[in-house]
């Protein structure tokens, strides 16, 4: 019986309590309308000792807590655009700077003469309202809204005010015990700035050799999380907290992990369903409702501060909408993740709470931030998470409601159909991985393994293993949550039974594998692949994977001239754009200036990482060997012979990628071109040719209709 005594001893019992918590809070608090986020932290006040007394904010609570608020950290450096980071870097640091000083101004005139604290104190709690907790970054993630410039700004300003804050409350703490030193700040400066750098430039090196050696997926998340915490704790040696070096560590592996990876959903799987949880319920089970019955002092202390904090954080928030011209619901992104008071913010209370000035004449300890104080930061904390999670939910379900609606009116009835044709096991991860990072995000139908069996062969052993090709396939598919649907087909012949599929399902793109021991054919690609090439006008990728995908630092794309004039080119650009954006890996254009017209247009509305680079003489192309290195991927965009695009020197693709390039991962991308029905010189530029194929582009997504835009566009202008 002493095992149900209250508080809770049986650690069986308290983590099984734990996670119906978990599971219920969601399904009642979503029906009421109400972030689950605010469930998690009332009913951590619930159960709490202030609370039933279910449970105590025990070691291992903390533990599970400190997990869960790294972890929102370094999923925000995870998940955020690098591209639209450094675009957007000059607008975080001016959020950053409104963010933090409004509460600081208004946070220290309050406190010296409303409330009537000393000077110290008033500063020490105006750095307690200028930091925030991204609490509610979970939830815009979950809305598919984490990429929003707004989101980007919020997460980039977090760092800035944070880390001033928390400056802010090691000078005052400093000061008034007698710690800071002659070289204090120096001192600080320069290890805080040699450990980011490490973590910034090392991490990734260290990560990519890591990804190519070991593709156990349970080895690359503790990994992963290892080098999380490590970051943690190097930046806590020069005496910054440690949700820094989480984020740092988020920014440093971005690249490494793809959103549309296994291994990024794993990490937001366990992250969301454990370690996040817990922290907003250990943040919960502080609240002490009684503390406020006390004295009026404590209720005068903890509603000035909410309002205080609440409004500064909202000014900051309205400043930067009014100076970058965002929506209303932008606002209510920045403004909800701003506004949440939780660690760095409980951190800084317990700090001065626990700073001793000196005694009263009865022996009280005189403290830098009184009790009534530190009550008053667990109510604000409460009421800035609540009103933060409502504000972020409104601003991007508005936000994601506006972005589906986009969507849906721009589907059309013909959809992206991906194949992949696999014919052994050890290219199969990679091929999904490749098509699951191209495919767009409109994409419902999911993806298509096939295997074709020798029509002829009664063998049972080859059939289990087309079987088990496919089950290895399927498996990579669901990692990442896409659906995969297996064919397998019986046929004497490889093309036909490919070339078949691809009019069963209405295939539109076909990404082709060859196996990195392999080369390609002195017959150019091989009876297969060439009679594929003839008979199906898809956009065909034909990819050989030496490294994983998540690996490569540059995709180095040639283009040849007239490639823009070709009716596959938004299809092919669209996948090859794809590649930058879901990777993070740099995108190297080399393209006749005509083509790279298209090429700028396309990125001044889609921003990546990427470079163009003038080039038309194919002659020349093993000069560009000379520029790669062992991390890049080369893909070159080739064509069927008679075509537009197509010029001689494609016949010596084959020997050149054999002879220089064996080392390096390679895709062959065959767009869609003319065929049965259309005239041979056809022309992009030609309106009274384009109106008729105007409807297979209505399957692309955003990018891709945009492409179609700006062909209309350029060519009106020429």
């Amino acid at each position: 019986m002493s095992e149900l005594s209250l508080p809770l001893n049986n650690p069986v019992l308290i983590f099984s309590l734990l996670l119906f918590i978990i599971l219920a809070t969601p399904i009642i608090f979503n029906r009421l309308k109400i972030p689950h986020l605010i469930g998690m932290i009332i009913a951590g006040a619930i159960i709490g000792p202030h609370g039933l007394n279910l449970m105590l904010r025990d070691s291992s609570i903390v533990l599970f807590g400190t997990v869960g608020l790294l972890y929102i950290m370094f999923l925000a450096g995870l998940e955020i655009d690098l591209a639209d980071f450094k675009k957007n870097s000059g607008r975080s640091v001016i959020f950053g700077l409104y963010t933090f000083a409004i509460p600081m101004v208004l946070g220290i005139l309050t406190g010296f003469y409303f409330l009537g604290f000393s000077m110290a104190t008033s500063v020490l709690l105006a750095s307690m309202f200028a930091s925030h907790t991204l609490i509610a970054y979970p939830l815009i993630s979950s809305l598919g809204v984490a990429k929003n410039r707004a989101v980007t700004i919020a997460i980039g300003g977090t760092m800035i005010t944070d880390t001033l804050a928390l400056l802010v409350l090691a000078a005052i703490v400093g000061l008034k015990t007698g710690h800071i030193t002659e070289g204090f700040w120096l001192k600080m400066g320069l290890s805080f700035t040699g450990i980011a750098l490490t973590i910034v430039l090392l991490f990734p090196v260290i990560g990519r050799w890591f990804f190519k050696r070991f593709n156990n997926h349970i080895s690359q998340y503790n990994f992963v999380l290892g080098m999380v915490f490590l970051a943690s704790f190097m930046v806590e040696l020069a005496g910054v907290e440690a949700i820094i070096g989480a984020f740092l560590a988020g920014l440093a592996l971005n690249r490494l992990i793809p959103g549309t990876s296994a291994l990024m959903n794993r990490i937001e799987f366990v992250g969301n369903a454990l370690f996040i949880p817990i922290f907003l319920i250990g943040v919960g089970m502080l609240i002490n409702y009684r503390a406020f019955f006390k004295d009026l002092e404590t209720i005068k202390v903890a509603l000035t501060m909410t309002v205080v904090a609440t409004v500064a954080k909202y000014l900051a928030a309205w400043l930067t909408q009014k100076t970058f011209g965002f929506s209303i619901d932008e606002r209510r992104l920045i403004f909800g993740l701003s506004n949440a008071q939780a660690a760095a913010t409980l951190a800084a209370v317990l700090i001065g709470y626990n700073v001793v000035l000196g005694q009263t004449p009865s022996g009280e300890p005189i403290r830098l931030l009184s009790e009534s104080i530190l009550n008053g930061t667990i109510l604000m904390i409460l009421v800035t998470c609540t009103i933060a999670s409502f504000a972020a939910q409104k601003g991007a379900e508005n936000i994601a409601l506006e972005e589906n609606l986009e969507e849906k009116s721009n589907r059309a009835s013909t959809e992206e159909h991906i194949l992949i044709p696999i014919g052994y096991q050890e290219n199969a991860e990679e091929l999904v991985n490749l098509s699951v990072t191209v495919k767009s995000k409109n994409n419902t139908a999911g993806l298509f393994a096939l295997t074709v069996i020798d029509h002829s062969s009664s063998d049972e052993l080859a059939e289990r293993e087309a079987n088990k090709i496919l089950d290895l396939a399927k498996k990579a598919a669901a990692a990442t949550d896409t659906r995969l649907k297996r064919l397998l087909r019986y046929d004497l012949n490889i093309v036909n039974a490919i070339t078949g599929i691809v009019r069963q399902h209405k295939i539109t793109d076909l990404i082709l594998g060859l196996h990195h021991q392999k080369q390609l054919s002195e017959s150019f690609l091989g009876n297969v692949t060439e009679g594929i090439l003839a008979r199906c006008n898809t956009t065909t990728m034909i990819y050989r994977p030496v490294q994983p995908l998540s690996t490569i630092k540059r995709d180095i794309i040639i283009v040849p001239e007239n490639a823009e004039r070709e009716i596959g080119f938004p299809f092919w650009i669209t996948k090859i754009w794809n590649i930058g954006r879901n990777t993070g890996s740099k995108l190297v254009f080399y393209a006749p200036f005509r083509t790279t017209e298209y090429l700028r247009e396309i990125h001044q509305r889609f921003p990546i990482e990427a470079e163009f680079i003038e080039f038309s003489e194919w002659d020349d192309f093993l000069i560009l060997s000379r520029d790669f290195k062992p991390d890049d991927n080369l893909i070159i965009i080739m064509s069927r012979k008679g075509h537009l695009s197509y010029n001689d020197n494609m016949a010596k693709i084959p020997q050149y990628l054999n002879k220089y390039f064996e080392k390096n991962n390679f895709i062959l991308v065959f767009p869609m071109q003319i065929g049965i029905g259309f005239h041979s010189e056809y022309d992009m530029s030609n309106p009274t040719l384009l109106e008729p194929i105007m409807e297979n582009f209505e399957r692309l997504d955003d990018l891709g209709r945009t492409i179609v835009k700006l062909f209309r566009k350029i060519e009106r202008r020429k």
